[in-house]
């Protein structure tokens, strides 16, 4: 399997890509992007000094010269990217995958990302090619200063009055433990907060429900009023309520519109897997819903050509129009903080406007390793269509397929060898009738 998926170049390094493949990014890299300066960040995996001193080379042998911004999280190099005007930047994490992957997210001028369809797949072709020899003039190597700084006084900036807040936060181990004190102070109670690109206390992942339960015990344990979790490279985020609940990232996106619709009404981005009930709930806010494809390198895009207030994903990303249309999840996690202490001071909790928000039952997203992933999308489609007449269906990120009383979307992960599977019905009920005769669909019976 290819290294070169459709948002980012990830996978096992040393099987899926090795050092020379990245040497071959490297070199060819600044004329994909009409780039001479490139900016390069990282994360703590073992195997990135490897990956980073072979990515230099190659832009180095290409004539670049690279600016590092050292060990970041992503959102930290899309902040440099855009606000210091780089042409081409480089992130070098596998974001919330295990430790024994790696990977590079590249974005051009303004933090817009590189995905397959603009960018990526022509690079794949050309590091096919041996680059021959460097050229006359090689590149040289500088570390960008006060970048680490720069964007915590950035992030301090939106912070609003939260003292009354009693809160956990869970770093993952991962970058997050780099700036999780600088912008939330001493007050939240922090677990695994020291990098160590190993992941040793759970992997990476928090849409993972297993690897939240430590955040959940502290929550309950602690009588918190909320918890924070963020993933390897810290551009996603996920929260628990003060009942010790993992909330769904779909229902944060509504969360977040108690900030963004309150001072001005807009369009707001979600995508194709986002609850019914959200949807509805930002259209009281004011808000105007746009559904969209799945994935960072889409939704960024979409945010620009929109003008979208901000916009938010299943999978724990959420855009802001003021940080570039890019995802940050301490940017997130602030402005959610900021909403549940001013709950809190009218004598609401977290945990009631989440109630609020999600009265359906939702499956959330289950993975489905399946060869023919075409094939099973097609036999569910033509199943329930035949049998109900659907009051929508939207086929431009897999299908969904909505019904008056529930909806489901079945579409191919862009990332890992799954059909991904989300329904929301009225009832649980109801949800696991549906579930049963899915299931059984794409398993072929």
């Amino acid at each position: 399997m290819s290294a070169f998926k459709a948002y980012d170049i990830r996978g096992v390094f040393g099987r899926d890509f090795d050092g020379e493949t990245v040497y071959r990014i490297g070199r060819y890299l600044p004329a994909l992007m009409s780039a001479d300066r490139v900016l390069v960040g990282r994360d703590c995996r073992e195997s990135t000094p490897e990956v980073f001193q072979r990515l230099v080379d190659g832009l180095t042998d290409a004539g670049a010269d690279v600016v590092s911004a050292g060990l970041a999280t992503t959102p930290m190099v899309y902040y440099l990217t855009a606000s210091q005007g780089f042409a081409a930047s480089v992130q070098i994490t596998a974001s919330h995958n295990p430790g024994e992957y790696n990977g590079l997210k590249i974005s051009g001028a303004g933090a817009l990302p590189v995905g397959y369809a603009d960018g990526l797949g022509r690079l794949e072709e050309m590091v096919r090619r041996d680059p021959g020899p460097p050229g006359e003039r090689p590149g040289g190597v500088t570390e960008l200063q006060g970048a680490k700084e720069d964007y915590i006084e950035f992030l301090r900036g939106f912070r609003e009055e939260t003292s009354g807040l009693s809160l956990g936060i869970d770093c993952s181990n991962g970058m997050a433990s780099i700036l999780a004190r600088d912008v939330f102070g001493e007050g939240p109670i922090y677990i695994f907060d020291t990098m160590d690109g190993r992941f040793p206390n759970h992997e990476p992942n928090p849409l993972v429900e297993e690897n939240v339960a430590d955040l959940k015990a502290l929550v309950i344990d602690r009588e918190l009023d909320m918890g924070v979790i963020f993933d390897g490279d810290a551009d996603r985020v996920m929260f628990v309520d003060d009942r010790g609940r993992f909330v769904r990232p779909d229902i944060i996106t509504g969360v977040l519109g108690l900030h963004f619709l309150s001072r001005e009404s807009g369009v707001v981005l979600h995508d194709i897997r986002t609850s019914r009930s959200v949807i509805d709930f930002v259209r009281t806010l004011g808000g105007a819903p746009f559904m969209w494809k799945v994935g960072h390198s889409f939704a960024k895009r979409k945010m620009r050509e929109l003008g979208a207030v901000y916009g938010g994903e299943l999978a724990g990303h959420y855009y802001f129009r003021e940080f570039f249309n890019c995802d940050s999840g301490m940017l997130a996690a602030i402005h959610v903080l900021n909403i549940t202490a001013g709950l809190l001071r009218k004598g609401e909790r977290l945990s009631d406007i989440v109630d609020s928000i999600a009265p359906l039952a939702n499956s959330g997203e289950i993975n489905f390793r399946i060869e023919d992933k075409k094939g099973a999308m097609d036999r569910l489609m033509k199943r329930f269509t035949s049998e109900e007449e659907p009051e929508a269906v939207y086929d431009f990120d897999g299908y969904r397929v909505e019904f008056p009383d529930w909806w489901f979307n079945v579409r191919p992960s862009n990332t890992e060898p799954y059909l991904r599977l989300v329904v929301e019905a009225a009832d649980p009920d109801m949800l696991a009738e549906k579930l049963v005769v899915i299931r059984g669909i794409l398993n072929g019976n």
